[in-house]
């Protein structure tokens, strides 16, 4: 079982970490970086800069063909992989729930797997249910029963069904409408305040960086471009966070230049 966080010992750390393809491209290259227990570290960066490949070497379904991760100061090689996993919840931007099964037991999947009792699994449905915004009648209903924005809620439910101290997330609003994109954002910043979680979170969108990070990783060709607050990324002089200013429009305040939003958002172009 994952352990308490000692003081000063990062809950993830990367250590001069790669990962080279089987085909042999080199997806991460000598990546060091930590992660602090209650952060929210964003993984910023164009397709291909290695920010997916950056998550799954933290719960270990890839491993590093150099360098090391650690979870608690200890190296995933040396964790069972299994249980490593179960104590990092996983939400992804397709939401991966199982289509044949209802909204409950994908929530109740991982709790039925590791033996709760059947009455303790219906109130951590419940409970989960409550705590994104969905009503309990959802229960019974099928995936392809629901919206999109409920699809995202339930797989952010079951992300969170055992209570693991890390969520990984990887571009988790990603396939949504801009609105319903927006909400669940907010939703989301609000929710991380309430319940603290360690999250580490793909995106390459600006905004939700800005809105949700504590901290930004600037991921670049699968390098480590550089590691800002909000705050910094919009006022740094760095060639890499400039252009990802201008690219949305943003100012060195945060504010949208010319009244005009980014693309994918209301009132902005295409996606």
């Amino acid at each position: 079982m994952m352990r308490a966080a000692a003081a000063n010992v990062p809950v993830i750390a990367f250590r001069a970490a790669s990962y080279r393809a089987p085909r042999g491209a080199l997806l991460v290259d000598g990546l060091s970086l930590e992660v602090t227990a209650g952060s929210t570290l964003v993984l910023l960066g164009r397709s291909g800069a290695g920010k997916t490949t950056t998550l799954k070497l933290a719960n270990r379904l890839l491993a590093a063909t150099a360098g090391d991760v650690l979870v608690e100061g200890k190296s995933v090689l040396q964790w069972d992989p299994i249980r490593l996993r179960r104590r990092m919840g996983y939400a992804i931007q397709e939401v991966g729930l199982f289509t044949h099964y209802t909204v409950e037991r994908n929530i109740g999947l991982l709790p039925a797997v590791e033996g709760w009792p059947a009455a303790r699994i219906r109130a951590r449905v419940r409970e989960m249910l409550a705590l994104v915004g969905l009503e309990e009648s959802l229960a019974a209903r099928l995936p392809r029963e629901l919206s999109g924005g409920q699809r995202q809620r339930v797989g952010v439910a079951r992300a969170l069904a055992l209570d693991p101290p890390v969520l990984l997330m990887d571009e988790p609003f990603g396939a949504l409408d801009p609105l319903t994109r927006a909400e669940l954002q907010t939703e989301f910043s609000l929710l991380q305040k309430r319940l603290g979680k360690t999250v580490v979170l793909v995106t390459h969108d600006l905004r939700e960086a800005l809105l949700l990070g504590t901290e930004i990783a600037l991921l670049d060709s699968g390098r480590l471009a550089g590691r800002y607050s909000p705050a910094e990324f919009l006022s740094t002089t760095d060639a890499l966070p400039a252009n990802y200013r201008r690219a949305f429009a943003f100012d060195e305040n945060g504010i949208v230049q010319s009244g005009s939003p980014p693309a994918g958002y209301p009132g902005g172009g295409s996606a």
